[in-house]
């Protein structure tokens, strides 16, 4: 299995930390938080990554280079002008051949992969194309994508940012996503597209298989795209528990 790590957004909520610096780079307990997702991906087993960049790319270049200093390969996709969650998986499409994983560069997460990519392949029953994400539950439903589940963990509706009037629920989309290749069919090229807002629905209306597993008691998503929530990971990190 391979994995892109979505970094390339200018995280304009949290001001000054990242007018001129990545994001995902921001540290948590004196570490890049793109270093807890490369120290996580590779503790399962995931050791070829993909990283979309933009915004202070160089930043992230420098700091972890072919990714050999940290047991992985690392290939960069640079995207002069935003693509989107799924465009910047469509870019890399002659990269992401096999099942990958997508994560959001800036979720701080000890979500069990492993075991997440295990449930997705026994739950395809055969089926070329899918998708099956981590869920959450939210304080702020409205600023997150909502999922709604059956019984089973089939998604039912997907909906990315509902006004407050049409919250269904508070099960968000964590921002870690098993995906098979074939899900890349769903994307057209260059143009920004995200799965939130197209790809998951989409494939929702088409009968495609898309799963949802919410997160287990033991286990953290948290969003440092906010002061509140870089502040959280923070505080989580100092307390030594583990990222991984």
């Amino acid at each position: 299995m391979k994995a892109l790590i979505l970094a390339a957004g200018k995280g304009t909520r949290l001001g000054q930390l990242t007018a001129d610096f990545p994001k995902p780079m921001l540290p948590i307990a004196g570490r890049p938080l793109l270093a807890y997702h490369v120290d996580w991906l590779r503790s399962h087993g995931v050791t070829e990554l993909a990283i979309n960049l933009h915004h202070a790319a160089n930043v992230i270049q420098d700091y972890f280079g072919d990714g050999s200093a940290f047991g992985v390969a690392i290939t960069y996709s640079y995207e002069p002008e935003l693509l989107g969650t799924a465009g910047a998986a469509k870019n890399l499409a002659y990269f992401l051949d096999e099942r990958f994983v997508v994560i959001y560069g800036d979720v701080f997460t000890n979500v069990d992969l492993t075991g997440l990519t295990a449930w997705h392949a026994a739950h395809l029953a055969g089926a070329a194309c899918g998708v099956t994400l981590s869920l959450y539950r939210v304080p702020n439903p409205t600023e997150c994508g909502l999922v709604d589940i059956d019984a089973t963990g089939r998604v039912r509706r997907f909906v990315e940012k509902p006004p407050a009037d049409q919250v269904f629920t508070d099960l968000a989309n964590a921002g870690v996503l098993v995906c098979e290749p074939q899900v890349l069919q769903y994307i057209p090229a260059a143009t920004v597209v995200d799965f939130g807002r197209d790809v998951l629905p989409a494939m929702v209306a088409d009968g495609a298989p898309v799963f949802g597993v919410p997160i287990a008691p033991n286990e953290y998503v948290i969003d440092i795209g906010t002061p509140t929530g870089y502040a959280r990971a923070e505080a989580l990190a100092a307390a030594r528990v583990p990222a991984f």
